[in-house]
């Protein structure tokens, strides 16, 4: 898959990107339940997100974002704030 886009996307992103990349080539993201994962977003870095980071991601996956099936249809896509949908 080539890892993480540490040029372009140096620190949003990078994950969502990787995940997409690999569905692109066919694989399936799994999960266990019995597993106990911290994430601490954004605990080292800076919390706002860099517009070319956002550029860079719709340049690449406009088109899966727009029809992302894992994204709850009842949320808005307009606003990053996941408020309710139209």
């Amino acid at each position: 898959m080539g890892g993480f886009d540490e040029e372009q996307l140096p620190v949003t992103f990078n994950d969502v990107d990787l995940c997409l990349k690999m569905r692109r080539a066919s694989y399936l993201i799994v999960y266990t339940p019995y597993a106990t994962l911290y994430h601490h977003e954004s605990g080292s870095r800076r919390r706002i997100i860099d517009p070319r980071e956002t550029a860079v991601m719709q340049e690449r996956w406009s088109d899966v974002l727009a029809r992302d099936p894992y994204y709850n249809p009842n949320l808005c896509r307009d606003r990053a704030d996941f408020s309710l949908g139209k």
